[in-house]
């Protein structure tokens, strides 16, 4: 219990293997009511206030070399109405595929810049949940405007341009990254 309460009561089976628990322990606590299987795979202690955001938390713990992007970004920053019903999830081009049953999970695979540029870390339920920042996101989704709809993007451009400290420097830099400069200007300059 105590290697629990020291990662934030929540761990993976390969962190807690790593500290000492094996899974049979595992598998013991939770049986006897003093663990919660979030997942397969990952673990939080049982009395523990509700998660504030289970589903990004869970895939921070499960996949830690992915960033959370497009429409499940776009829903943290507040700039679509959309629900995802899916956390869409970036990984690095060549990278393996998780195996994650539980929450549905769409993946992307991105390369150079374009996956490495623009991620920012929030700590949510004391878990760093690695996210493509706002711009970062928008330009994502130019890229993707033919799978997610255009009507998500320009919802999302419309309300990214109605914020403070939005930097447009920024939009575009991440533009170039993923090639979609020349497609969005125009939609950018309509909105002045």
């Amino acid at each position: 219990m105590a290697a629990f309460r020291e990662h934030g009561g929540l761990l993976r089976t390969s962190e807690a293997n790593r500290l000492g628990l094996s899974k049979r322990t595992l598998y013991s606590m939770r049986d006897a009511g003093v663990l919660e299987m979030l997942t397969r795979g990952l673990y939080r202690l049982r009395g523990l206030p509700p998660l504030g955001n289970p589903d990004l938390v869970t895939i921070a713990k499960r996949v830690p070399q992915g960033v959370v992007c497009l429409i499940s970004a776009l829903a943290f920053h507040r700039l679509t109405t959309q629900v995802p019903h899916e956390i869409h999830v970036a990984l690095r081009k060549g990278a393996e595929p998780p195996r994650i049953e539980y929450p549905p999970v769409h993946l992307y695979w991105f390369s150079g810049a374009a996956f490495s540029e623009g991620i920012e870390i929030h700590k949510m339920d004391g878990v760093l949940v690695r996210i493509y920042g706002p711009e970062k996101t928008i330009a994502d989704c130019f890229k993707f405007r033919h799978k997610i709809g255009m009507d998500v993007v320009l919802e999302a451009l419309r309300a990214w341009r109605e914020r403070r400290g939005r930097n447009v420097e920024t939009l575009l830099r991440h533009a170039r990254h993923c090639r979609v400069e020349r497609v969005m200007r125009p939609y950018l300059e309509a909105l002045q």
